[in-house]
């Protein structure tokens, strides 16, 4: 593990979600001085259920509120910044655009102005996702595809990373930004997504319902993968200010459709269970794939578990939280 994070005041939003709650937990294991800004209290949330939340700093608040966001960045003192706050949902993006405009795209620029008026924060790692690039012909994305969302949620990855450039090319803030594959792992209490809700399913005895025709293909990343991932950028970073402005693909480069997704997770299961087929989704792209060469080459990175071990330890994960709960 890194001495780089030993006391390092770090500031990550979004920190009850799915990944932020990880990142947190690796960053406090670090050694790091880790400040969250959270919106909504969380009670099921990972970094609250390991305790992690008694360790760090908490902000209560909007990441869209720019005296909040200036006041945590000024009187931490913060040195490193992890954005990760955002509205990930595709469908409900597709019900209430305007929201989901104003917490992933609103939500980025204000994080970058107050950034940019305060001289402390020395790397900025942005989350935007593999949606930003809309739907291609040409797979798998590297970073020089174009951005170009079209469903709401798409266009607000696909907005927020333009803010991100814009700021490090016209400010020289020193932002970096990630696109990742499908995040799945334990804490994802989403369970409209597909591995969590698969794996509830099964746990209660239920048929797994599949939204879409079940074909849909992507390229899911396992949630420790990803906060690795962060904290590996905002290393390479610090040592190389030639990364500003620079995007990164993080994914196994492994694709698999929806329908192959379940029944790996139900084979793992031993369930006997049938999925069922709904055929219903809509506003999504049918196939998404990335490269990481960019990241592997230039980072030196590369994913520490492939996806059925990433499915294993998040069964693992849900089977004691349902027993917890009952």
């Amino acid at each position: 593990m890194s001495g780089f994070w030993v006391d390092r005041p770090t500031l990550v939003t979004g920190a009850t979600g799915l990944v932020g709650a990880w990142l947190v937990k690796r960053l406090v294991e670090a050694r790091a001085d880790v400040v969250c800004v959270v919106r909504d209290w969380v009670p099921q949330s990972e970094l609250v259920g390991s305790s992690t939340l008694k360790r760090v700093k908490v902000v209560r608040g909007d990441v869209r509120d720019q005296e909040l966001v200036e006041r945590s960045l000024a009187e931490y003192e913060i040195d490193t910044v992890i954005h990760l706050a955002a509205q990930t949902i595709v469908p409900v993006a597709g019900r209430n655009p305007i929201s989901t405009f104003e917490t992933n795209i609103a939500g980025t620029w204000t994080m970058l102005e107050a950034c940019r008026r305060n001289a402390s924060v020395k790397q900025i790692v942005l989350a935007s996702s593999d949606k930003a690039y809309g739907e291609q012909t040409k797979l798998p994305y590297d970073e020089s595809t174009p951005l170009q969302g079209v469903h709401p949620y798409d266009v607000s990855k696909s907005c927020a990373d333009l803010i991100a450039h814009s700021f490090a090319r016209v400010y020289a803030s020193p932002a970096v930004v990630t696109r990742c594959g499908n995040f799945y792992g334990g804490g994802d209490l989403n369970f409209s997504r597909i591995v969590p809700g698969t794996i509830r399913s099964v746990l209660r005895g239920m048929r797994p319902v599949i939204r879409s025709d079940g074909q849909f293909v992507r390229d899911y990343f396992y949630v420790e993968d990803g906060a690795i991932a962060y904290m590996t950028l905002a290393e390479k970073l610090a040592e190389n200010r030639d990364l500003i402005g620079e995007a990164f693909n993080f994914s196994n480069e492994y694709e698999i459709t929806v329908l192959e997704l379940v029944t790996q997770i139900l084979s793992l299961m031993r369930s006997s269970l049938v999925p069922d087929v709904r055929n219903e989704a809509v506003h999504e792209i049918r196939r998404q794939v990335l490269s990481a060469k960019k990241a592997r080459s230039m980072l030196g990175w590369t994913p520490r578990f492939d996806l059925q071990e990433g499915l294993k330890r998040t069964i693992d994960w849900y089977r004691a939280h349902f027993r917890e709960s009952e």
